[in-house]
């Protein structure tokens, strides 16, 4: 193309239709930045605005010193966000899931714990200094056979660690880290989940093997101890934005019944 009055918008609908044209397969780079201006005859920072549109849409990501490759076309989950906590005998409590119950899910790399700073959510969660030491328990799941589907952070309190020392070790034995917190005196445990929609930092982009243009949703669920119903841990889901679609089915009250009664004259 040597259109010279191309905007970001028509770079970005061509590349959208080369890429699913399926001019390069999942995982090929697609172009780098300079050889995408050339081809369009715009500057880079055109080029590099109409790669984020595209980003966004989770269907290529820039990646350094490669270029613009082509993402992994995943499929988009319809989840229906219960409010039930049920438990397996084997495994522990069972939270309203991101994925259909039964479904094999898989572990990319290797779950680790670290001692790490606390964000700003976690810090104002156990009221903690921001960059107090926390322990951190990491993983990266999804289901079997598909790319990464979530970044799945837990944070626990030091005050919690304190009382239940295993929930710092590798393995924490049956039931998982919830059952040693509540056998330590904080059962039964409480809990509230928050939903939002935010941008991914450069690190969840690069576990999640994302574009960081691509929105992504983050799922905070705070567990609180029955001993003084203070928050004694956090896990946050992060989920790219292309994975997943919430919906939730709507309920009449009693003022909606149908049919609708007669209105009396005032």
């Amino acid at each position: 193309m040597t259109n010279k009055k191309l905007t970001a918008r028509d770079v970005a609908d061509d590349i959208r239709t080369r890429v699913l044209n399926k001019e390069k397969q999942p995982g090929e780079t697609l172009a780098t930045i300079a050889q995408l201006a050339e081809h369009y005859d715009v500057a880079r920072e055109t080029i590099r605005a109409a790669v984020n549109i595209v980003a966004a849409e989770g269907l290529v990501r820039s990646v350094h010193r490669r270029g613009v490759v082509v993402q992994d076309r995943v499929r988009r989950r319809r989840i229906r966000r219960g409010q039930t906590v049920t438990r397996n005998p084997h495994t522990g409590y069972v939270f309203p899931a991101t994925h259909d119950p039964g479904e094999k899910w898989q572990v990319h790399g290797t779950p680790y714990r670290s001692l790490e700073a606390a964000p700003a959510i976690v810090a104002e969660t156990f009221e903690l200094d921001l960059g107090t030491s926390v322990l951190r328990r990491r993983r990266v799941t999804s289901p079997a056979g598909e790319p990464a589907f979530q970044l799945v952070d837990t944070w626990i309190s030091p005050a919690a660690v304190a009382d239940a020392p295993q929930v710092a070790e590798p393995s924490t034995g049956p039931g998982g880290y919830l059952d040693r917190l509540e056998e330590a005196g904080h059962g039964p445990i409480s809990w509230r989940e928050i939903t939002r929609v935010r941008m991914p930092s450069p690190e969840e982009a690069k576990l999640l093997e994302i574009a960081q243009a691509l929105p992504v949703f983050e799922i905070t669920m705070t567990g609180y101890s029955a001993r003084d119903d203070k928050p004694i841990e956090v896990t946050i889901k992060v989920i790219p934005g292309d994975r997943v679609e919430m919906c939730a089915d709507l309920v009449r009250g009693d003022s909606a019944n149908w049919p609708v009664p007669p209105v009396t004259p005032a």
